[in-house]
């Protein structure tokens, strides 16, 4: 018997294109046996690295945790600026991989009206309970203002814009940058506690 569970993780669902390496390749999905979380991250470019990603989806597999991971094909940009170059947006197929897992980790940057934004427009038509992740400090008001539900905060005159909620944040995850022992161990305690709530 060994005291490891063992993980099949399918890497790649299409090419990918732009920058990155291994599994950070803009428009892939790397997808675990049992569609328990799935882990969002933007696409990779200048502003935008994906190095935390991995040591997040590290971090929850060794915890046991069933981890896939969904790299947007148009995650950079802003949402809702159709006339700028490299708008953000999810596409229908997109939207229908996050939305079969229990639970979604949406990574995202450093600046709080995009990560708003971001969160809203994924959340939109995934109706799936998510983490999110990002660099700047951002709290369930934020979300709440921007009409994304959330675990404790309702929107104003009940005017909510997703389908998808907000259940945890985790802050102070710097792009590009090695992800601290104690923010991953935050995730890892937040992700089994919603999974537990979800479950029961």
């Amino acid at each position: 018997m060994f005291d490891r569970e063992t993980q099949v993780v399918d890497c790649r669902h299409g090419m990918g294109l732009g920058r990155g390496g291994g599994l950070a390749q803009r428009g892939t999905l790397s997808e675990t046996g049992r569609p328990d979380v799935i882990t969002v991250a933007m696409s990779p470019g200048r502003r935008h690295i994906t190095k935390p990603i991995c040591e997040l989806t590290y971090g929850m597999r060794r915890e046991d945790i069933q981890v896939s991971v969904l790299v947007l094909n148009s995650g950079s940009g802003i949402p809702d600026t159709p006339m700028r170059s490299g708008a953000f947006g999810i596409t229908p197929e997109e939207v229908a991989q996050i939305s079969r897992h229990k639970l979604a980790v949406i990574h995202t940057g450093n600046i709080r009206d995009h990560v708003v934004k971001k969160v809203r427009e994924i959340l939109k038509d995934a109706e799936v309970p998510a983490i999110i992740v990002c660099q700047t400090n951002v709290d369930f008001e934020d979300f709440a203002k921007g009409g994304i539900k959330t675990k404790f905060v309702k929107p104003k005159n009940n005017e909510t814009l997703t389908k998808g909620k907000v259940m945890d944040i985790v802050s102070g995850v710097t792009r590009g940058e090695s992800c601290p022992r104690d923010k991953l161990n935050e995730l890892v305690k937040s992700v089994k506690n919603t999974m537990r709530s979800i479950d029961n």
